[in-house]
């Protein structure tokens, strides 16, 4: 049975930093893409980035430039070092693995979930 397990949201004010974690646990493969998703009340889950398996990361624009993610193919782990926080990036933030080792933002690709992290950035 696949599980991911997000750690490392909580409180922090505006310019903060956080650093997120999740586990991967079953058949996750080191070829899987792995990526993160956000969602804020009343809105649609967002995509936020993504790292291949080979090193390759990709992000959305709302956070190029302040966030920045990385995976540990040995530990079955990625983490999303998230800096220069704003009140707009407060959501529940979900990591995800995708069998299509080169998706990006299509959710539907990915078909393991967490079961998120909250993170709240006050202004």
């Amino acid at each position: 049975q696949v599980q991911l397990v997000e750690s490392g949201g909580g409180l922090v004010h505006t310019g903060g930093s956080l650093r997120l974690s999740c586990a991967a646990s079953g058949r996750i493969l080191s070829t899987y893409a792995m990526g993160w998703f956000r969602q804020a009340p009343g809105k649609e889950r967002e995509f936020v980035s993504t790292a291949w398996s080979r090193g390759s990361t990709f992000y959305a624009d709302s956070v190029k430039g302040r966030f920045t993610t990385s995976r540990d193919n040995a530990k079955n782990t990625i983490y999303l070092e998230m800096n220069s926080l704003k009140p707009e990036d407060t959501a529940v933030y979900y990591c995800a693995a995708s069998s299509r080792g080169f998706s990006i933002a299509n959710r539907a690709d990915y078909s393991y979930w967490g079961q998120g992290t909250q993170v709240t950035v006050s202004s």
